[in-house]
């Protein structure tokens, strides 16, 4: 893939398909998301609080006219280090055809200048601790695993 061919842009609705599928095409993926169409109405109404929110971005890769790649970043606001912005990135995947070619670390250089242009002072991001491989390449970009996050399913 050259560098010419790929586009990064704001998701539309009509992204959803393709981006549910991505999300799908992973391990951890295939058992908890929902591959039927039309897409499933939660999916539907995430997507739309996303695009209502001024603080979310839900991006997707393009290339060729066919969507390749997705994340989304989160700007939040916040009093520590003095009043700093995070940009919190998730949801990143690209579709297996494409790994191994950069596109990831170009989706990221791109989403990590997307959070410096809206004024972050810190990009960060979890990664699943069942992934290594993951967590090598979001070391390879300058990111370090230099706290241990948590989570409580509700």
């Amino acid at each position: 893939m050259s560098g010419e061919d790929l586009l990064l842009r704001r998701a539309t609705t009509a992204d959803l398909p393709a981006i549910i599928a991505l999300l799908a095409d992973d391990p951890l993926g295939r058992a908890r998301e929902d591959r039927g169409m039309p897409p499933n109405p939660a999916y539907v109404a995430a997507f739309a609080a996303i695009e209502r929110d001024p603080n979310q971005f839900l991006a997707v890769a393009e290339s060729g006219g066919e969507v390749v790649g997705c994340l989304q970043i989160s700007f939040i606001p916040g009093l520590s280090r003095l009043g700093l912005w995070r940009g919190q990135i998730e949801s990143v995947r690209v579709a297996a055809s494409q790994r191994g070619r950069g596109l990831g670390r170009r989706v990221f250089e791109w989403a990590i200048a997307e959070c410096r242009r809206r004024g972050c002072g810190l990009v960060q991001l979890t990664t699943d601790k069942s992934r290594p491989e993951a967590l090598r390449f979001y070391e390879s970009l300058g990111f370090s695993a230099s706290h241990e996050g948590m989570k409580l399913t509700l």
